[in-house]
């Protein structure tokens, strides 16, 4: 009798299509009498239902795509189950060595390595090297730059934006800014121990220039608030944005996607900094992980190994993902489609990763409700950032 295995995606079609191909891919070549089915959700719908409501440990579900942001949460939850055994018994040939050490930390602590990572691609300034070429422009490495470039290539009536802010409330978009922002301003947001430590320079310049920029009709798209990174890509994509801070995948998707209008002119640099911080990226990514509830977990893992492959992690890439192997980084065809793709090690070795934290979504969520209020009113910056760190304060307790 054949086997379903469930598997919950982030919906986004390059996610949906690859692993759908991979395991076709997996049937093939060994014989396995199994099929698939996936249910394709977005992002605070996907984390309701395999955390909220611990869909991971019933049964419902026996592989799922999460976020690095949940991994102590389901973890602490017992959601997921650790890989170790799993790979001592089947191990993945050439595992760890075939991947950059940023992708395998986040999810090895307690005693577990609990997902193996799928779609990566920190966040990096992307931009119209078109636009900037006609107009003498290097990309810009402060965020005075930014915003002054923002503004020179501000086109409203030519149907295209300076840049774009992603700040719908969904616990991602705004709470990644505003953490690179303190960072590349020289500040912490928690410290080693994970304590929140929101209150300072780094931070209340971060607030005052997402607010500020935020209300400029003269560089960025409208309405802020109703866009989240995805939203902000696609308006690249469409030729609707000349630069924007957004993740790495969406710069490759402008340049290949068959329905971009910007393909073939697209580029990336290193995050903008402040006067005292220095470049900083955001770690975050996409793992596959174990439902604890799965009742085919020998079945999962054999599956999880043939997605780790060089070949199919290409795969994931030639989909429109990002793939997370070195060799896929490294793929000349890739690099032809793609010819930024190889600047990933660069961006890795500059990235940071947000503390390992149980709580963290509802942390992220607070960090919106006070860039929120920072928007949407004149209330002092410091103010702002005393009250969330009293409610930071108060979740960590």
């Amino acid at each position: 009798m054949s086997i379903t295995l469930r598997v919950a995606v982030r919906q986004f079609g390059p996610f949906e299509s690859a692993v759908v191909r991979q395991f076709d891919d997996f049937i093939a070549s060994t014989g396995e009498e199994a099929r698939i089915e996936i249910a394709a959700l977005d992002l605070n719908p996907l984390h309701d239902t395999l955390v909220q409501r611990r869909e991971l440990a019933s049964g419902a579900w026996d592989l799922a795509f999460l976020s690095t942001d949940w991994i102590a949460e389901v973890v602490a939850l017992g959601l997921v189950e650790n890989l170790l055994p799993f790979q001592a018994k089947e191990p993945i040939a050439d595992f760890p060595a075939a991947w950059s050490p940023s992708l395998l930390g986040l999810q090895t602590f307690a005693d577990g390595f609990w997902g193996m990572p799928y779609h990566d691609g920190p966040e990096c300034l992307v931009y119209r090297k078109d636009l900037f070429d006609a107009a003498g422009l290097a990309a810009p490495t402060t965020w005075d730059d930014f915003a002054a470039t923002a503004r020179r290539l501000h086109a409203p009536a030519e149907g295209r934006y300076g840049t774009a802010l992603a700040l719908f409330p969904d616990g991602h978009n705004g709470f990644y800014d505003f953490c690179m922002h303190v960072w590349t301003r020289g500040g912490e947001l928690f410290t080693l121990e994970g304590a929140p430590t929101l209150p300072g320079a780094a931070a209340r310049d971060a607030l005052d220039f997402i607010r500020t920029l935020a209300r400029d009709i003269s560089a960025i798209a409208p309405d802020p608030q109703a866009l989240d990174s995805v939203r902000s890509g696609l308006m690249f994509a469409a030729g609707e944005i000349a630069m924007m801070v957004n993740w790495f995948g969406f710069a490759a998707y402008a340049q290949t996607a068959p329905e971009s209008r910007v393909a073939g002119r697209v580029a990336v640099a290193p995050i903008p900094r402040g006067t005292r911080g220095k470049s900083v990226s955001l770690n975050v990514f996409w793992m596959l992980a174990m439902a604890s509830g799965s009742r085919h977990q020998d079945l999962v893992w054999r599956f999880m190994r043939h997605c780790a492959s060089a070949p199919m992690d290409r795969l994931t890439t030639l989909e429109g993902a990002i793939g997370t192997r070195m060799s896929t980084w490294r793929d000349e065809e890739v690099n032809r489609r793609i010819p930024f793709f190889h600047q990933l090690e660069t961006l890795h070795r500059d990235a940071r990763e947000l503390p390992r934290l149980a709580r963290l979504a509802d942390i992220s969520h607070v960090i919106d409700a006070m860039l929120a209020r920072a928007v949407n009113s004149d209330e002092p910056s410091d103010a702002l950032l005393v009250a969330a760190q009293a409610r930071i304060e108060e979740i960590a307790r």
